[in-house]
C-alpha cells in the first residue's frame, strides 16, 4: 500500500473512517451492524449501512461548505412533496419530529431507504413515455411553489464562472490556454445569444440532474435519487439528457418524452432551442467541476484521465462540436 498524501489526511472525508461511520449511524438510533459499502460518489459521500434488524439505510454526508443548511432542507422539503403524492424520489427519512438532517461534527448528514433497481432501458417506446409522465408529475409539483435558497439554472453559474475558474487556475496547458479562452468566449455569447432569442423562459423546480444514473427502474417504475442538484430552471433541463443517438432518433425519442410529459404538465416547445444550450453548459461545468474538486484526493484517484494534455485537447474539440451544434436548426417534435 501505498504512503497516504497530506491531502488524504486533511481533507475533510478523510476523517469518515467505517468506524466514524458506523458511530455515526448508531448516534442517529439506527442500530448498524458491521455491514458497510461505500458508494459511487464524489461530490459527496455516500455509504450503505446494514442495520441489526437485517434491512439497511443509504448514509449521505454532505460535501462541507457546498450547501447551507437552508439550501438542503429545501432539497428535502421537495422530495417531501413529491413522496406525498406517491410520487417514487428517494427522500430523507425523518431522524426526529420535522428533522430530516443532522450536524455531526463538520457534516450535514441525512438518511435514506435503500432502492433497488437498474438503469432504465430508453431503446423502449413504452419507457419513454413512462419517463415522461414521471417527470411530468415532478414538474408538477415543483410549479406549486418556489426555491428561495437553491440555485438557479443560469449561463453565469455553469458557463461564465466555469470557464473564469478554468483560466484563473493554471489547469490548462499554455499551449491550448489562448485557444481556451477565445472559443470558451464565443461559445458563452452564442448560448447567451440564444437565451434571449427564447425569452422569457418558464422556470420551476426541477431535478436538475436527472442522467440515467440517478433514475433506478423496477417493475416498469422510475425511482428518481439524489435532488443535490435539484435548481430553478427550465422544464427541459430534466428532458434533454435522456436522448441520445442522431438528430432524428432524438426527435422521435422527445416525442415519445413529451407525450407522456404532457399527461401531467403542459411542455412549453419554445424551450426546444434551449437543448444545445444547455449540454454545452454541462460540458464547461462538468470541466470546471473537476477542476474545483481536485483537491478531494478521491478526484485525481478516480479521474486519471483529466487535466492532462489530451484530456483538454479533446475538450477544446467537444466545445468546437458544440459550437457549430448551436447554429443547427432545434429539434422538432411530433405530440
Amino acid at each position: 500500500m501505498g504512503a497516504v498524501s497530506s491531502e488524504e489526511l486533511t481533507h475533510p472525508f478523510s476523517s469518515l473512517s467505517p468506524e466514524k461511520v458506523l458511530s455515526v449511524v448508531d448516534g442517529l438510533n439506527l442500530k448498524p451492524d458491521a455491514r458497510i459499502f461505500a458508494l459511487n460518489s464524489y461530490e459527496n459521500r455516500v455509504y450503505q449501512v446494514g442495520l441489526t434488524d437485517g434491512s439497511s439505510r443509504i448514509i449521505k454526508f454532505y460535501r462541507p461548505g457546498r450547501w447551507s443548511e437552508a439550501q438542503i432542507l429545501e432539497e428535502h422539503k421537495f422530495c417531501a412533496e413529491l413522496i406525498k403524492l406517491d410520487i417514487p424520489v428517494a427522500a430523507p427519512l425523518n431522524l426526529g419530529p420535522d428533522e430530516t438532517l443532522a450536524r455531526v461534527d463538520e457534516f450535514y448528514v441525512a438518511v435514506f431507504n435503500k432502492f433497488s433497481g437498474r438503469a432504465p432501458e430508453l431503446d423502449d417506446e413504452t419507457n419513454l413515455s413512462i419517463m415522461g409522465r414521471f417527470v411530468g408529475r415532478i414538474h408538477a409539483v415543483g410549479a406549486q411553489s418556489s426555491f428561495s435558497e437553491r440555485h438557479e439554472f443560469t449561463l453565469e453559474r455553469l458557463g461564465v464562472k466555469s470557464r473564469e475558474f478554468l483560466l484563473s487556475n493554471d489547469f490548462l496547458p499554455l499551449e491550448l490556454m489562448r485557444a481556451y479562452e477565445s472559443l470558451s468566449k464565443d461559445v458563452i455569447c452564442k448560448v447567451g445569444k440564444i437565451f434571449e432569442e427564447n425569452a422569457p423562459i418558464d422556470v420551476l423546480r426541477i431535478h436538475g440532474d436527472c442522467h440515467f444514473g440517478n433514475v433506478l427502474w423496477n417493475e416498469g417504475i422510475p425511482h428518481f435519487v439524489d435532488f443535490d442538484d435539484s435548481v430553478t430552471g427550465p422544464a427541459i433541463q430534466d428532458l434533454w439528457m435522456m436522448l441520445s443517438g442522431s438528430r432524428n432518433e432524438q426527435q422521435h425519442q422527445l416525442s415519445k418524452i413529451i407525450k407522456g410529459y404532457n399527461e401531467f404538465y403542459d411542455f412549453n416547445l419554445s424551450e426546444l432551442p434551449l437543448i444545445e444550450g444547455m449540454r454545452t453548459l454541462r460540458l464547461m461545468n462538468y470541466s470546471a467541476w473537476l477542476a474545483r474538486r481536485w483537491d478531494d484526493p478521491a478526484f485525481p484517484r478516480t479521474f486519471q484521465w483529466f487535466n492532462t494534455e489530451s484530456y483538454w485537447s479533446r475538450h477544446i474539440l467537444d466545445l468546437r462540436e458544440q459550437f457549430a451544434l448551436l447554429d443547427e436548426p432545434s429539434l422538432e417534435v411530433r405530440i
